[in-house]
């Protein structure tokens, strides 16, 4: 018997997760990073897309997310990008739908879009993802504040691996390499210019009380003994 996956339903939040398949690495080279940051932005639309077209459109992006004319265009949004986070092996979106089955849609998009790249460029074949997202329902502030932390925490591992069950040595160097990880959302949360086009953040500062507030709950995680985050539903 079939299992019936929940509903996802319009102006709620969700924490998404698409890892590779067999946890093997989804991101090889910076161009890489590159192409699935063009991906996020322009796959959030429900008209359909050519990449090679719009990447034409659009250098600017890469000269770090700068608005211009072409990029303030007119387009009905399937998500709102509240925060994202890329890893090597896997990415985390924390997004609100904004129209019926537009996180679907959107993760559709994202993952056919960015496979097919992957796939034609390192000359392999068969599936580059575990199946279909994971997506976990936020039903509360304090939730939405752990997540939000819990994203944005997750490049540690790659400086401290066994972070999460030990805690980290280094707080200063944790954070600083937070701040530059260019793959995140976290730096234009405090103030950092990096990829502003793609992240709605105005609620999620104002719920942590403004950018300097963004960085504390980052900052305060980091400063525990280990990252517990066992107390609310995140993956």
């Amino acid at each position: 018997m079939s299992i019936k996956r929940p509903q996802l339903a319009n102006d709620e939040i969700y924490h998404l997760i698409l890892r590779g398949v067999g946890d093997s690495e989804i991101f090889k080279s910076k161009d890489d990073y590159w192409r699935a940051i063009f991906s996020l932005y322009e796959f959030n639309t429900t008209e359909p897309i050519e990449i090679r077209i719009q990447r034409k459109k659009r250098q600017n992006i890469k000269n770090g997310g700068q608005s211009s004319d072409e990029l303030l265009d007119k387009r009905t949004l399937l998500v709102g990008i509240l925060a994202f986070c890329f890893m090597p092996n896997h990415i985390h979106l924390l997004v609100k739908q904004k129209l019926e089955n537009g996180i679907t849609q959107f993760m559709r998009k994202l993952g056919t879009g960015y496979a097919y790249y992957f796939n034609k460029k390192y000359q392999r074949k068969g599936h580059l993802f575990q199946g279909r997202f994971r997506a976990v329902h936020i039903k509360s502030d304090g939730q939405l504040k752990v997540v939000f932390v819990y994203i944005h925490t997750n490049p540690i591992s790659l400086v401290d691996f066994k972070w999460k069950k030990k805690g980290t040595t280094n707080i200063k160097k944790a954070i600083n390499f937070l701040e530059n990880y260019k793959w995140s959302s976290f730096p234009d949360y405090i103030g950092i210019q990096n990829f502003p086009s793609i992240t709605e953040r105005e609620f999620l500062i104002e719920l942590l009380g403004g950018k300097k507030d963004c960085k504390k709950a980052v900052l305060d995680w980091i400063k525990g003994k280990k990252a517990d985050f066992r107390s609310v539903e995140l993956e």
